[in-house]
């Protein structure tokens, strides 16, 4: 099986990004609603594509990760947290989304960061495998946080030292 290739996301990926961010919408890992017309921008004020890593398989976007700041506070600066992660129905199975966040780590710590943090719903079994198998730990539970489809689900707060 091909190795995706990952780069930083540029401004000609916006519509493209855009469509996978929908037809990639859960509420196995969104807490926001299903995205209805007209769409808004990909890309915002406070996420363009410097924010954004692409996964491409034979050419073709199959996923991205959107990497931030957790707060806006100078003193939270020493600390990126994943933001977004989708990947593609098709992709699914071959290596996208750890090749991100390995990506990820590589891309924080050349930004100088300490800490790599990110939220992921409590009933994302196959996300939370993913994130500890690349060093995440739990590092919080915010018990039933969230109401999704009738069900009450926790907000796990995970990180790792890079």
């Amino acid at each position: 099986m091909p190795v995706p290739y990952i780069r930083h996301a540029t401004p000609e990926d916006e519509e493209t990004l855009g469509r996978l961010d929908r037809a990639t919408w859960s509420t196995l890992h969104s807490v926001q609603p299903p995205p209805r017309p007209p769409y808004p921008p990909f890309y915002t004020e406070r996420f363009g594509p410097r924010d954004h890593l692409v996964a491409e398989l034979g050419g073709e976007v199959v996923g991205y990760l959107r990497l931030g700041f957790p707060t806006s506070l100078a003193c939270n600066a020493h600390v990126r947290q994943v933001q977004g992660l989708a990947v593609s129905d098709e992709a699914r199975g071959a290596g996208v989304g750890r090749e991100l966040v390995r990506a990820a780590v590589r891309e924080a710590t050349r930004l100088g960061a300490r800490r790599l943090t990110l939220r992921v719903l409590g009933h994302n079994t196959a996300a939370r495998k993913l994130y500890e198998s690349e060093g995440f730990v739990v590092e919080g539970v915010l018990p039933e946080e969230f109401l999704l489809d009738g069900e009450y689900v926790d907000d796990v707060l995970m990180g790792r030292a890079l």
